[in-house]
């Protein structure tokens, strides 16, 4: 059996990248590139086939290398930056605009003067525009920016933001600056996905209408609202709206079809024998890939229907795998980041289980067959898909299963023919809107389908201990029902596997006498979570951003309960995710210092209130009860928390004045604590760090941030007590527990090389 090519040209491919990849994360020099291409250009002499694969390997491998490589150096990190930018994409987000920029030129006054490394490498940059000025995109500007390299928040089990970043080619993030003002020096070259855009919202349809045509049709994802995606998240249908293989194939089949009439007509006796009709469907559907934007769902769509229609045509063609094998090689030749985007894999895994549980089956006759080969489909795949997509994002759409059965045909059938309908139609009058009416109709029943569904199934996240024991019962199902020759005792038994594991107790649950602390990266703010046996507590709330964004929301899933939450003072950043806790969790009680100014009622925090849970000890050490004319900073909460002899202190924003008021009211010794005002000058006086010398300090500040919090002179008096030093702003989140019976340890999110995690 020969090998062919397809496979090998994919694995060499898979395994460029991921080298380039651990080069990278490792510490390898890129020097190491050359030896490898000095290996591919010996091995092209030597044997040429291997030498084939090395450089297929070396190509991605270089692709990756190229990211890595076009990053905004560090060195620029904060100064303004001249740019010549074309437009990409712009997306109003309340008072401000997104946008996503090409840059063409890029200039530093400090790189011009050879203080800073060199901006030419920058490719494609994230900003955000607050101001009016509006934005289309292919629009040609020259503005200034002031950016960062892409970072995020390193928060345990949540979106990881700055590896989507990397995977979607961004090297820099930032804002635009208003002073100089922005010059637009070319308006936007007319395209025909943009000029496809513009004629579709002339029409007499609804934004709803407008909006899905637009994704279906012309891929533009980026019209759907967020609760367009909320809805079709929650009932696992995503697949359906982006262009993918479903829409690709029935372009190509109907213009397959419509050729092949054509050809019946104009030769009625040698029809069969014509070749253009294929050779139009397969120019249709490389079209309509590249109107849609080319993601590798789509090209891997286009090259499966390719190889479909040449096998179809009657020609000597590869067998279904090789198809695979050559669409996994080309897309990541084409796109090597789209190796570690999730949604290329979910589509490559779908289709390869199609094939599986297909192969070697008779192809379906009559609609009785086509309908049982659609349910069997969808109930196979459904729970290797509910199985993947919880690994990669965390959640499950409980009603998948059931409303694809119905949504897959309804959109292959109605929606997307009618759509594409309409367009063809479009230049005779009255036809295209006709055509578009009727998919309006089907619309709003499928959206009211969606909208029923989720109102009895909702989306669910699991907890992280359930959901990779979950994830692989659901692989085990999908094994078992779509393998040949499995006992049925054992498909019995995935299926209670399945049915029950929700119910089983695998959430890892605190012992008496034990604190978990979690102090959350929401750079420059403060969050903290304290949680035991049976009580939870958060210590303030994290900042608000311009944007609107507040970190808060994207720590945990939506229904969560908090016991208590302290509200250390008002400020944005320790009371700007007020907001998220009342939209999307339950809070029993709210304590604030006496005349803060919250968006809910709360309980005043003093001196000298004090509970146990769980044998777990919580003190208030200030403010003292009453008003008082302190300011905002100085009549933070100031919170103790002991267990045994080890004690967590959390000081808020007080000062070095507030600080020796309460000091000898601390009980000693001190293991964690959490400084004052993200580590600035104006907290942890001299008195305050020597009378405490914490074993472990945890600064809760944001990377980068303007106050270069925590200040030099802060840190070397902590370093003068010999204490450890943590900063979210480079450790990313920590997590200790407080156990009379166990020493501290500190968990990092975001490891620095070198560093242990005790000091």
């Amino acid at each position: 059996m020969r090998l062919g090519v397809a496979m090998p040209a994919a694995l060499s491919a898979l395994a460029g990248g991921t080298v380039a990849w651990y080069s990278h994360t490792a510490g390898v020099t890129p020097n190491a590139f050359g030896w490898v291409l000095v290996a591919a250009l010996l091995g092209v002499g030597w044997r040429p086939r291997i030498g084939i694969w090395l450089l297929v390997g070396a190509w991605l491998f270089m692709g990756v290398q190229k990211e890595w490589g076009s990053r905004l150096p560090a060195g620029l990190s904060g100064e303004d930056i001249a740019v010549e930018a074309t437009v990409l994409t712009a997306q109003r987000v309340g008072s401000a605009t997104r946008l996503l920029l090409s840059v063409d030129k890029c200039q530093s006054a400090l790189t011009t003067a050879g203080q800073r490394p060199s901006c030419s490498a920058l490719g494609k940059v994230r900003i955000t525009a607050y101001s009016d000025t509006l934005f289309e995109p292919g629009e040609h500007w020259q503005m200034t920016l002031r950016l960062r390299p892409p970072s995020g928040f390193a928060n345990p089990d949540t979106f990881n933001y700055e590896q989507w970043l990397w995977r979607e080619g961004i090297h820099a993030t930032g804002y635009l600056r208003q002073e100089p003002a922005p010059v637009r020096l070319s308006p936007a070259d007319p395209t025909l996905r943009q000029l496809a855009l513009d004629f579709l919202a002339r029409q007499p349809l609804g934004e709803r209408t407008k909006r899905w045509l637009a994704a279906l049709t012309l891929g533009d994802s980026e019209q759907l609202t967020q609760d367009d995606w909320s809805l079709l998240n929650a009932t696992g249908t995503t697949h359906l709206v982006v262009i993918s293989g479903l829409h690709v194939g029935l372009v190509a089949s109907f213009v397959l079809m419509l050729a092949k009439l054509g050809a019946r007509f104009t030769t009625p006796t040698h029809w069969r024998m014509r070749t253009w009709p294929w050779w139009l469907a397969a120019l249709a559907c490389v079209g309509y890939a590249t109107l849609a934007g080319m993601a590798p769902p789509a090209m891997r769509a286009m090259v499966m229907t390719l190889v479909g229609l040449w096998v179809l045509s009657g020609r000597h063609a590869p067998g279904p795998w090789q198809g695979w094998w050559l669409a996994l090689a080309l897309v990541l030749l084409f796109d090597p980041l789209a190796l570690w985007r999730p949604g290329m894999w979910l589509s490559f895994i779908a289709v390869a289980w199609l094939i599986i549980i297909w192969q070697g089956r008779s192809r379906p006759q009559g609609i009785k067959g086509w309908c049982w080969a659609l349910v069997r489909s969808q109930l196979l795949l459904a729970p290797l898909m509910a199985a993947a997509v919880l690994v990669a994002f965390g959640r499950v759409a409980p009603a998948a299963p059931l409303i694809n059965l119905v949504a897959v045909p309804w959109v292959s059938s109605v929606l997307v023919p009618t759509a594409l309908l309409g367009w063809l139609l479009s230049p005779i009058p009255l036809a295209g809107e006709a055509v578009w009416w009727l998919f309006e109709q089907a619309l709003s029943v499928f959206h009211l389908l969606l909208t029923l569904a989720v109102q009895h199934w909702p989306l669910w996240e699991p907890d992280r201990p359930l959901a990779y024991p979950l994830a692989l019962a659901l692989l085990l199902l999908s094994l078992c029902w779509g393998l040949p020759a499995v006992p049925p005792g054992l498909r019995l038994t995935a299926t209670a596997l399945v049915v029950t594991l929700p119910w089983w107790p695998l959430s890892s649950s605190l012992p008496p006498n034990a604190l978990s602390v979690s102090v959350h990266d929401v750079g420059q703010g403060q969050l903290i979570e304290l949680r035991s046996a049976h009580y939870r507590l958060l210590y303030d709330t994290g900042p608000r951003f311009r944007s609107g964004f507040m970190p808060l929301e994207a720590l945990w899933s939506p229904g969560q309960q908090f016991d208590q939450v302290i509200v250390s003072h008002a400020d944005n950043d320790h009371a700007g995710g007020i907001g998220a806790l009342l939209a999307g969790h339950q809070v029993k009680q709210w304590l604030a210092p006496a005349g803060e100014a919250l968006p809910v009622p709360s309980s005043d925090c003093q001196r000298g209130q004090h509970w146990e849970r769980d044998g777990v000890s919580y003190r208030i050490l200030w403010p003292p009860a009453g008003n008082n004319d302190l300011s905002a900073n100085d009549r933070s909460c100031v919170l103790e928390v002991s267990v045994g002899e080890q004690r967590l202190l959390i000081t808020g924003d007080v000062g070095t004045e507030v600080e020796r008021r309460f000091l000898r009211e601390v009980d000693l010794p001190v293991s964690v604590l959490v400084a004052g005002h993200h580590g600035s000058g104006t907290s942890s006086g001299v008195q305050f760090v020597r009378h405490t010398s914490p074993e472990h300090v945890v600064f809760s500040a944001g990377r980068g941030n303007p106050f270069h919090h925590p200040v030099d002179s802060v840190v070397r008096r902590f370093r003068q007590q010999g204490s450890c030093l943590w900063s979210t702003a480079h450790d990313g989140a920590l997590r200790f527990r407080l156990n009379a019976a166990q020493p501290i340890h500190i968990e990092t999110m975001r490891p620095v090389p070198g560093r242990r995690n005790q000091c």
